[in-house]
């Protein structure tokens, strides 16, 4: 432990958890070799030289290797939670002591702690915002006023984030360009699908022990993540309930075999329900009057506000927690009510969050993300900007070499075919 890293400004649980932190950052880089060679060549031109950078992020062994890689590329980083119940201390602390990256995060950190790095991030100056939800650019537009000058930019990676950056920049606040690496393809495809389906189901088990075979789920939310997590949950044997607002992702979940219905019809029906929206108060006072007793509710949208807990507690005449993650709320009409981590992000909550073989690419985007903000300082428009293609094919790209994978290349008959309006069939 060097006199330098203990010197560092942070606010984490416990720094001597530092080796078993450095440990688990370690093992999680064997399964993200994207992110690596990017560190490797960002170690070697230093594209990020003289920019301060916040990011709000889940403090995770995977979100540890994305801080070591700006700050190998020249960023004067600073690292805060994006929620309050997804950070892992070991992870904070290793990341203080042994990479010098400043941190902010405690898990199980209050609304006025998390609300107070907030603004220690802001405090930082930054030119670039990585946020997860962005709750850092919404209170710098809001309260900083006098630093939008300094801002080259924000990466933002969530549904509700983007929302959010949309509804800004329609009321004319967002002066700055924002990157979508929410909706990048080697992101949305694979961590919100594979990632988010695999780990929602991993907290559930780890809050719950419960069998999901035969059990009848309802995903409320058809979007990339509720496509994942029906996906999984099929498999374990669950049947499946989607409720939805959007006619065409209705139709999808139909045509792949799920029953479709509103979720004031699915309530009485469901033992399992699980809100990957990304907005507000999707099961409410109405639905929990119906809910079986015992039935259990949790979230894996970004923010938790998707359950209208504040009701449900208003409904109930005691609320007794039953296990680590789990609390059980005893309603006025005789039935209880089940909340798994607090209606936080259940697989960040209960679990570790995604795999790190589908984070390697959604940070591969984050990282490639705040390169093209430096690199086109100046030139990108304010407003929400898509990963450029060729970005997102070579994390691709990057992402089959490291698996062993080739694919094929078009031959120049085909390159000239494909180009061409004349060469019919």
């Amino acid at each position: 432990m060097s006199a330098a890293s203990t010197q560092l400004k942070h606010e984490v649980k416990d720094l001597s958890l530092a080796p078993f932190g450095k440990q688990r950052i370690e093992w999680a880089g064997r399964e993200m070799p994207v992110l690596r060679q990017i560190q490797d060549r960002f170690e070697q031109e230093k594209p990020l030289a003289g920019i301060r950078l916040v990011a709000c992020c889940h403090v995770t062994t995977e979100t540890a290797h994305l801080a070591i890689a700006l700050k190998a590329g020249g960023a004067d980083a600073l690292l805060i939670a994006s929620n309050p119940l997804s950070t892992q201390d070991d992870v904070a602390a290793s990341l203080v002591i042994d990479y010098g990256i400043p941190v902010f995060a405690i898990k199980g950190e209050d609304n006025a702690t998390y609300n107070r790095h907030v603004q220690i991030a802001l405090d930082h100056k930054p030119n670039i915002i990585i946020d997860d939800g962005s709750d850092v650019t919404a209170s710098l537009v809001k309260e900083r006023q006098h630093q939008m000058g300094d801002i080259i930019g924000t990466t933002e990676e969530t549904t509700t984030g983007i929302v959010r950056l949309r509804a800004m920049f329609n009321d004319g606040v967002l002066t700055f360009p924002a990157m979508n690496v929410n909706d990048a393809d080697t992101k949305h495809f694979f961590d919100n699908r594979y990632g988010t389906g695999q780990s929602t189901l991993d907290g559930i088990i780890r809050a719950t022990n419960v069998l999901l075979a035969g059990k009848t789920v309802v995903i409320a939310g058809y979007g990339w993540c509720g496509k994942g997590t029906a996906l999984r949950a099929r498999g374990m044997g669950a049947n499946i309930i989607v409720t939805e607002i959007d006619p065409i992702k209705a139709i999808e979940a139909v045509m792949d075999g799920f029953r479709v219905m509103p979720m004031s019809e699915a309530a009485p029906q469901g033992d399992l329900f699980i809100t990957v929206t990304g907005n507000k108060h999707v099961i409410r006072p109405e639905h929990f009057e119906v809910m079986k007793d015992g039935a259990m509710v949790c979230n894996s949208g970004h923010f938790d506000i998707e359950i209208d807990l504040k009701s449900l507690a208003a409904q109930s005449t005691e609320v007794r927690q039953v296990r680590n993650f789990t609390q059980q709320y005893f309603l006025k009409n005789g039935k209880s009510i089940v909340v798994l981590g607090e209606g936080r992000l259940i697989n960040l909550a209960a679990a570790e969050g995604h795999p790190s073989a589908v984070m390697d690419m959604s940070f591969a985007n984050q990282a490639l993300a705040c390169e093209h903000l430096v690199t086109n300082k100046g030139k990108l428009e304010p407003g929400i900007h898509s990963i450029p293609t060729e970005i997102d094919k070579e994390i691709g790209r990057l992402k089959l070499q490291a698996m062993g994978i080739f694919i094929d290349a078009m031959t120049p008959e085909q390159v000239e075919y494909s180009n061409s309006w004349t060469s019919g069939t």
